[in-house]
């Protein structure tokens, strides 16, 4: 599966990962992560545009992020959820123009998309 880095996944998704990347996934450096937000390790803040911090890391394959994949048939197609949240994105911000709102591109921590896509299906915790 090709990644086409939303941040939807490394937001929402209950994982294991590594929590300080200069130890590495060693015994007492894995955690778990529990979707209620950002993973510390997303970096960026544009849906299309963010990338991971440990992707570059030569133990990165030995990660669960690195194992993840959906039903795709080759790992050369693109994530299915990327294009569905990259394109529901796509329409945020063209009926943002229609409607004449002023604001600046759409962003993962931007409350009108939490409003018109509730992702987690629950209201925030914090």
């Amino acid at each position: 599966m090709k990644c086409l880095r939303c941040g939807f996944c490394c937001s929402n998704y209950m994982v294991v990962i590594v929590d300080d990347p200069e130890l590495g996934p060693v015994f007492g450096n894995v955690v778990g992560h529990e979707g209620r937000g950002r993973c510390k390790h997303l970096v960026g803040d544009e849906p299309g545009k963010l990338s991971c911090a440990v992707h570059d890391r030569p133990w990165y394959g030995e990660t669960p992020c690195a194992e993840y994949g959906q039903v795709e048939q080759s790992p050369d197609d693109p994530c299915r959820m990327g294009q569905h949240i990259l394109q529901s994105l796509e329409l945020v911000q063209q009926l943002r123009e229609r409607l004449k709102v002023s604001r600046p591109p759409v962003r993962l921590d931007d409350p009108f998309v939490d409003e018109a896509f509730d992702f987690a299906g629950e209201e925030d915790p914090t």
